[in-house]
């Protein structure tokens, strides 16, 4: 069943958080003509290192800001109550599926969630909705089995 920790809900943060990554896809977008797609940034740039070709700098800034960001985020305001249960082998396989299925589905959450949705894709709307139920099913089942 799902609860809220409510004097740790902080909605303004996640709206604070909709307009940043908005506002990056959309200056992304307007000023290069290029989807804020993680899976596809990042593919990208390891497709053009593993052939021996420099990646291209707008793809590297794009990962190093969205790592860096990250970093400096659980280190300067962790969230509260946020903790993970799982040993780091299962979050790592899970990691390797997240990003074999958004290479599979060519392109990730931000990508079809983010800029696709924007765009009125029909092709994203059918893989946001394909994410959701897949993973609402297998929170379930997690849930389920393991308590």
């Amino acid at each position: 069943m799902l609860t809220l920790d409510w004097p740790a809900f902080t909605p303004y943060t996640a709206v604070a958080g909709g307009v940043l990554i908005g506002a990056a896809a959309g200056a992304l977008a307007l000023g290069g003509g290029k989807i804020a797609g993680i899976s596809g940034i990042l593919g990208g740039a390891l497709s053009d290192a593993l052939a021996a070709r420099r990646p291209a700098p707008w793809r590297l800034t794009f990962v190093l800001g969205v790592l860096m960001a990250s970093v400096l985020w659980a280190t300067s305001l962790p969230i509260p109550g946020a903790a993970f249960k799982a040993p780091w082998p299962l979050l790592l396989i899970g990691g390797l599926l997240v990003g074999v299925g958004a290479r599979l589905s060519s392109g990730c959450a931000s990508g079809h969630g983010v800029c696709g949705l924007a765009r009125l894709s029909r092709r994203s709307l059918t893989a946001v909705a394909t994410f959701l139920s897949t993973g609402i099913v297998t929170a379930v089942a997690v849930h389920i089995l393991l308590h």
